[in-house]
């Protein structure tokens, strides 16, 4: 079932085009990444999917009504997001829980309690985070749309406010996550939609994007003996051989690794300094936008 429906939306700045005829839905429980460059229209769109914004064409359906009319419905961490730098910890939750007939208390499961007498000032930007998750979750959304969440973490926290997303889904919540790190969408969107200049270039699973990238598997050795390069060439699971000094670059299919060794074996020669990359959604996201970046939209 989609619980967020987007048709050929629409957005411009004055002459400038920030979102243009972007379409996709989102299914209940799923993690939906949103990617893309700086200025490529991530935040404009899902500005417009919280009702924050209203497009100038198209059409963005929530639970099946506008934006507007679903709010409490959703809960939104934006991608700056302050407080009072003497507001307390508790002080913040209770009066967001104000806001609502029935709030949910998530100050427990996110960590919360042994710091609910700290100044918002005093924090870590992990814990800053986990208190933003929590007022936005305050309400017990439906959604939870989270823009740039890890941004500015150090990698520990950055790991520990995943698994906090990871607990927010099993509790039932729809998350729209933008992102630009790469690490992160694999490991916890279901799918993403990859924007550039306004537009979705890509819409698939992390893996599927991946798969799409030329030369799935690498493998960089230094050969113990000469080796004649179009002995490996010939070898099926391989679509190119390159040399950098007396290291040898083979890519290739996923049974590369395999392929070659087994070769090198047969021919007594050992591969020395042997190493295996394998293509991530880093390569097919710069593959898709170009490794660019533009002005913010």
């Amino acid at each position: 079932m989609a619980i967020i429906e987007v048709r050929d939306l629409g957005k411009r700045y004055g002459p400038r085009v920030a979102v243009d005829s972007v379409s996709f839905e989102v299914a209940e429980g799923e993690i939906f990444g949103v990617l893309g460059p700086n200025g490529a229209g991530k935040t404009t769109t899902v500005e417009c999917v919280a009702g924050l914004r209203t497009p100038d064409r198209g059409s963005v359906s929530v639970l099946g009504r506008r934006p507007a009319d679903v709010r409490a419905s959703i809960g939104v961490q934006l991608q700056a997001s302050e407080l009072p730098e003497r507001m307390r910890v508790g002080e913040a939750l209770a009066l967001f829980s104000s806001f609502y007939p029935s709030p949910v208390d998530w100050s427990a499961r996110l960590g919360l309690v042994p710091h609910l007498k700290a100044e918002f000032g005093q924090l870590s930007g992990g814990l800053k985070q986990r208190l933003s998750i929590a007022l936005a979750l305050i309400g017990s959304p439906r959604i939870a749309i989270l823009d740039e969440l890890t941004t500015g973490l150090d990698p520990r926290a950055r790991r520990d406010t995943w698994s906090v997303i990871e607990e927010v889904r099993s509790a039932g919540v729809t998350i729209l996550l933008v992102t630009h790190f790469m690490e992160e969408a694999e490991r916890l969107c279901d799918r993403v939609a990859v924007f550039r200049d306004g537009r979705i270039v890509a819409l698939d699973t992390p893996s599927e994007l991946v798969s799409r990238v030329d030369g799935g598997t690498r493998v960089r050795f230094v050969p113990s003996a000469a080796l004649d390069v179009s002995v490996l060439e010939a070898l099926p699971e391989v679509t190119s051989v390159t040399t950098a000094g007396e290291q040898l670059v083979v890519s290739g299919s996923e049974n590369l690794l395999h392929a070659v060794t087994s070769l090198l074996a047969r021919r007594q020669v050992v591969a020395r300094q042997l190493r295996v990359d394998q293509v991530s959604l880093d390569d097919a996201y710069v593959e898709l936008t170009g490794g660019r970046d533009v002005q913010d939209r």
